[in-house]
């Protein structure tokens, strides 16, 4: 029989349906062959940094000349930044405001690298980089949130083959951040406990749904997974704040979601996916202290239908027993 989870954080259901699939290997397939696209003309070679003077780099490490990691402005940003804050209007019933933020590119120098074929010491660069970035924004009054995420594949949302990650700064707390937030507001103020310490504590105990850990993080398939093979990727330190993370957490952190992804290439056959952080806002420190931040990663394997987007309750056909089974394997 189908079940209906809750998820402990936000307070969303999902229903868990595994008798809607006949087998969970079914969605184990041969890896395909990723096809680049040419590295002459790509926007984020180094060489094309170089030639596009329209490119405004703001971050560059180890330096501009030499660098492994890339940081600029979105040439075409969702939002824009400005010295003064963004402007609040209505109109007729409606709510707006102008579009005022950050948009980062943060671009890595190899064509083909995605974030688990880096050295681990070049992928804790990026999350490094992003720090920095976070610091920055933070400085700006007229942000609230800032969300970094990376898409990996066409059908993930990257309209760029080299890879590369985002970093976006909101003059709001977005809808499910908020919702993530006051869940584990809610939790502590019954439980005195941080939501996220005790779900790590329950998987790490069970064990069934663990996929990779090491003495500073860990990977699993939550209990009350929306999507199949749904990996969440936590420090085991409580920590509200991702860019307040020392780097021997973030090191934890990139191993086991290193791990990750490469077991969701090598089982479900190269998927897309996207990957995105979940942080305390930067405003009010000591007002979030009950949260804790993490990595949600979810391969592009099922389209959301109509139940989905009429509800908003998705509906997981591989229970995540089964899923974290299937990536632990060799």
């Amino acid at each position: 029989m189908s079940e209906l989870r809750q998820d402990l954080v936000s307070g969303d259901w999902i229903i868990m349906a595994p008798e809607r699939l006949r087998r969970p290997h079914d969605f184990v397939s041969k890896r395909r062959i990723r096809k680049p696209s040419p590295k002459a003309g790509c926007p984020f070679e180094a060489s094309a940094f170089k030639k596009d003077k329209s490119w405004s780099p703001v971050l560059a490490f180890p330096n501009l000349q030499d660098w492994r990691v890339i940081v600029t402005p979105n040439k075409y940003p969702a939002l824009t930044r400005r010295e003064t804050c963004a402007k609040v209007f209505k109109r007729g019933p409606y709510n707006l405001r102008e579009g005022v933020g950050w948009h980062d590119v943060v671009v890595t120098r190899d064509h083909q690298k995605n974030f688990a074929d880096l050295s681990e010491g070049e992928a804790l660069e990026v999350l490094q980089v992003m720090q920095a970035r976070y610091k920055m924004m933070a400085k700006d009054k007229c942000v609230l949130y800032t969300s970094t995420f990376f898409n990996w594949g066409a059908s993930a949302g990257a309209s760029i083959y080299h890879p590369h990650y985002q970093i976006i700064s909101l003059p709001i707390i977005p809808p499910d951040v908020q919702h993530s937030i006051s869940g584990t507001e809610s939790y502590f103020r019954k439980n005195k406990k941080c939501a996220h310490c005790e779900m790590t504590k329950y998987e790490l105990r069970e064990g069934e749904r663990v996929v990779a850990e090491n003495s500073r993080a860990l990977a699993f398939a939550p209990f009350f997974s929306r999507q199949p093979f749904e990996i969440r990727v936590a420090p085991k330190k409580h920590l509200p704040y991702f860019e307040e993370s020392r780097a021997e957490d973030l090191r934890g952190i990139v191993s086991v979601l290193q791990k990750a992804i490469r077991k969701i290439t090598k089982h479900l056959g190269d998927p897309d996916f996207n990957f995105f952080i979940h942080t305390a806002p930067f405003r009010r420190k000591g007002r979030y202290d009950h949260y804790h931040w993490h990595i949600e990663l979810l391969p592009k394997i099922t389209v959301p239908a109509g139940f989905e987007l009429s509800t908003g309750v998705e509906i997981n056909v591989i229970d995540p027993n089964s899923a974290a089974a299937i990536l632990r394997r060799p």
